[in-house]
């Protein structure tokens, strides 16, 4: 069991020298240049001894921590040579068949997306596949009969930023031209989105993660759901990619964002195919070696499985049935995420201590708090994110490149940060913090300098 580590950085070389102290107090912008050049000076000398420390950590991807992946090892020990490798309707697991997925494996899918078991579709091993495919197949073959993509002279898709970059380059991949949408705390601005489907028939689609959004941690809310719901788009094809990757990944048992169930929304709005909701069991039990699927109306199913059957013969059931057998049913899946929460609590909590007892009030940044997920946005002065990642990775700390969380890596500001705390030991993460609140203070400084 981890502990909260509580953290208070000290800047080496302040203790006797009047004013430094009370200078870290204040906001930057307040500060004299006489007074940001001392700074400067004290945290340069700082950074320099913080590079000859020889740190080698990455906190560049979501990745679950090594005791993470050790807490699921057992489940290895539910398929052996002697189980009975049949399914609940007492289909042989080893052999071919199964296209859209074994029943029991469809129920545990929608109960962690909160749906009905037949608006599943049980897939691979990973959810950003089906959402590479689905886009591939709009491209070349169209949506439910329509035009294919491939053929058009423009596709657009709407992309809420900052947002996920394995999205941005799943349709960049394509050419499909990307259009930044802003993210508020109840999700993207729906002013914005709702003028620019109903008034473009190019635009095609929109990349959403509606709950414990990467990187903010924000969930939609009721009213941005219902909106998604009513979208009267300009373009028939037109399709919300609801990426529902975190939607048992609480941090808090007394405090967890709920949202309303998309699919259901979307059929009170008399708009049941608009929407294409993906899942995975990739940061429940393994990354990469879990269970995916899709949900949506039985109209996109029926069209998806057209090109399923050229595309395979079935997906591995015997590991759909591995994961069903562990779990057992939806409350396992909750009891399993409880225990990956003790892990995770403590280090978004201490990132959140540290970034509150030391940048608090210099006006230098602002973070998100999120209930859950796998990320904390980290917003620098405008000019600052590129600098601040390098001046990390230098000193041995590698971050999310700058601008990933944007279409194209291009962050119109250069502001945002993505921080990942969950691959590192809580230990790894109180050297990590401690250094890149240390780079944002130098950087921020030498921005305020350079003006």
């Amino acid at each position: 069991m981890y502990t909260i580590i509580q953290f208070s950085i000290k800047t080496p070389g302040y203790n006797g020298k009047v004013g430094l102290e009370d200078m870290e107090r204040k906001a930057y912008k307040e500060l004299s240049r006489e007074e940001l050049q001392q700074l400067h000076t004290q945290l340069t000398k700082e950074y320099e001894e913080a590079k000859t420390k020889g740190l080698q950590l990455d906190m560049s991807r979501g990745k679950p921590s090594v005791t993470q992946l050790d807490m699921g090892m057992d489940i290895f020990d539910v398929l052996n040579a002697w189980s009975d490798m049949r399914s609940m309707e007492k289909i042989d697991v080893r052999n071919y068949g199964v296209l859209d997925g074994l029943t029991e494996a469809k129920h545990m899918m929608a109960d962690i997306m909160g749906v009905s078991a037949d608006n599943v579709i049980v897939c691979g091993n990973a959810s950003l596949t089906i959402m590479y495919d689905t886009v591939s197949r709009s491209m070349t073959h169209g949506v439910m009969g329509g035009t294919p993509w491939c053929k058009l002279d423009r596709v657009k898709f709407l992309c809420p930023v900052p947002g996920y970059d394995r999205h941005f380059a799943i349709t960049e991949h394509f050419g499909i031209e990307m259009i930044n949408v802003p993210m508020t705390p109840q999700g993207p601005d729906m002013d914005m989105v709702e003028k620019l489907v109903s008034e473009d028939e190019s635009i095609k689609g929109i990349w959403c993660v509606p709950k414990y959004s990467n990187p903010q941690g924000y969930s939609y809310s009721d009213e941005t759901i219902r909106r998604f719901a009513a979208l009267k788009p300009a373009a028939k094809d037109f399709r919300i990619f609801w990426d529902n990757a975190y939607a048992v990944h609480h941090l808090y048992e007394d405090r967890q964002d709920e949202i309303l169930e998309i699919l259901s929304e979307c059929e009170k709005a008399g708009n049941p195919d608009i929407v294409y909701e993906f899942s995975s069991t990739s940061k429940i039990s393994f990354s990469g070696a879990g269970v995916a699927a899709i949900a949506a109306s039985k109209g996109n199913l029926e069209y998806i499985k057209k090109s399923m059957t050229i595309q395979t013969i079935g997906y591995d059931k015997i590991n759909q049935l591995r994961h069903v057998r562990y779990f057992k049913d939806f409350e396992g899946i909750k009891e399993h995420m409880k225990k990956h929460a003790a892990i995770m609590r403590p280090k978004f909590e201490a990132v959140q201590q540290v970034l509150e007892n030391e940048l608090a009030g210099l006006q230098i940044g602002s973070w998100t708090k999120p209930n859950g997920g796998y990320f904390i946005s980290f917003d620098a002065m405008e000019g600052c994110a590129k600098a601040i990642v390098a001046k990390c990775k230098e000193a041995g700390v590698t971050l999310t490149g700058a601008g990933a969380t944007f279409p194209y890596g291009k962050d119109p500001l250069d502001s945002n940060i993505r921080i990942a705390p969950s691959f590192p030991t809580p230990e790894e993460m109180a050297m990590a913090t401690d250094l890149f609140v240390l780079c944002v203070k130098l950087v921020s400084v030498e921005k305020l300098l350079a003006s």
